[in-house]
């Protein structure tokens, strides 16, 4: 029988490989990214309808998927905060806000240009696994952290002062992803992952939603028909 502190070590040693893991592809994701300035109008126009499409109806529902799927109540605990604060500050109407300041509302066409690649991650979220799930959300609060001077910089160059969104989730979303890999240490100390679980497949789903955020896919609208 395996004991706790075993159980727990265990948990301890995969932690760093994570982290280490979605910071990579966090990296490369930013390094990815084209230069603001380069863009047309309708091109930045379009990235950030994009990100407003997939975040303003489904950040909250992420992570409700996350607290759901935990087993231990100190993960849960820490990830009830998360959706606390998203829901008291009405996080998806900065977002709303953010985008219509930048004349980026999301349209018809910009929900359709990420809906196969949304609908992937939705699913996988739907399919309620504890560990590849947070650690899903970690790799996200941390990416978008970064994703933000980005994101203001377009908002900025279409003539945006709004910048709350921006501003609250540069500073927020750091402590955000401490306390998720905090929950993740916990969970896994608890419920490790078996021998056949891919604790990156949200990791994967999610960076491919996110290259489509940011340079779409030119046959969608054939994949769509």
């Amino acid at each position: 029988m395996t004991s706790t502190s075993t159980v727990q070590a265990l948990g301890l040693a995969q932690e760093t490989p994570i982290q280490d893991h979605i910071r990579l592809v966090a990296d490369e994701l930013m390094a990815s990214l084209p230069d603001p300035g380069e863009l047309t109008a309708d091109e930045r126009r379009g990235l950030i309808a994009r990100y407003t499409a997939v975040l303003e109806g489904n950040f909250i529902y992420w992570m409700t998927g996350a607290y759901l799927s935990v087993g231990t109540e100190e993960a849960r605990s820490i990830i009830s905060e998360n959706l606390h604060e998203e829901i008291r500050d009405c996080h998806p109407g900065m977002l709303r806000r953010f985008a219509m300041a930048a004349h980026a509302v999301p349209t018809d066409l910009d929900a359709l240009a990420v809906y196969r690649d949304l609908t992937d991650v939705r699913l996988f979220v739907g399919r309620l696994l504890g560990v590849p799930l947070v650690v899903m959300m970690a790799f996200f609060e941390g990416f978008i952290q970064r994703f933000m001077p980005f994101l203001a910089e377009l908002a900025e160059l279409q003539g945006s002062t709004e910048k709350e969104y921006t501003d609250v989730h540069g500073v927020c979303d750091v402590a955000h992803t401490q306390e998720l890999f905090r929950a993740l240490s916990v969970e896994m100390s608890s419920n490790v992952p078996g021998p056949s679980t891919d604790v990156f497949e949200g990791v994967g789903l999610l960076r491919t939603l996110i290259e489509n955020i940011v340079r779409p896919a030119n046959n969608w609208m054939v994949q769509t028909a």
